[in-house]
């Protein structure tokens, strides 16, 4: 799939979901970059019942950790330590969308659910500041500063293709959140070095 059949299909989901993976890069830039092999959208996971409600008829796999696929029965819900969901339209069909749950933890003293990252719960923002520039009423776009954090984690090959193609083109703010990211969940990362030498 590409983002618009994605914004076609979850028209009516009514809850906010956001293009993920490398297709979040090239929107950002407003380029195509490289080839994809696949298509993610990121979800939170209160908002996961009715963005299936969109899928209703879809083949579903939750992906179990460590990446075990199994069917996700409509009848249950999501456990908390899995992140992905694998989606086709019949089971006969190729995979065509992974589905990225990510989670919500209290903002306190009266504030709005945070965002929090998966892989280090320290990390958290106002989850309402998740959307990039590249979004739009039809379609969000995952901020580029997360998305890149998701990628510094292991990254392979297209993982810093990535960065190299997307770190000129943050703003002083995201490349200001990311360093300070990575700072705190991988500190000698490469990444950080190339970050402040554009602040």
């Amino acid at each position: 799939m590409n983002p618009d059949e994605v914004a076609h299909l979850l028209r009516r989901a009514g809850v906010p979901w956001w293009i993920a993976g490398g297709w979040a890069i090239d929107l950002h830039l407003g380029r195509r970059t490289r080839e994809h092999e696949d298509i993610d959208v990121l979800v939170l996971r209160p908002h996961l019942p009715r963005l299936r409600e969109q899928l209703a008829g879809w083949d579903l796999y939750a992906a179990d950790p460590p990446g075990t696929l199994r069917p996700w029965p409509v009848t249950e819900e999501l456990p908390l330590g899995v992140h992905d969901i694998w989606c086709r339209p019949t089971p006969t069909a190729d995979w065509c969308l992974q589905v990225m749950v990510d989670d919500l933890v209290d903002g306190g003293s009266g504030n709005e659910p945070e965002w929090v990252y998966r892989r280090d719960a320290r990390v958290r923002r106002a989850w309402r500041t998740l959307s990039g520039p590249a979004s739009s009423p039809q379609r969000g776009v995952l901020a580029p500063d997360v998305q890149l954090l998701y990628k510094s984690s292991t990254p392979r090959a297209k993982d810093e293709a990535d960065f190299a193609h997307t770190v000129g083109a943050l703003n002083s703010s995201q490349r200001t959140w990311l360093a300070e990211a990575l700072q705190l969940t991988a500190a000698t990362h490469p990444w950080i070095e190339q970050l402040r030498a554009l602040a």
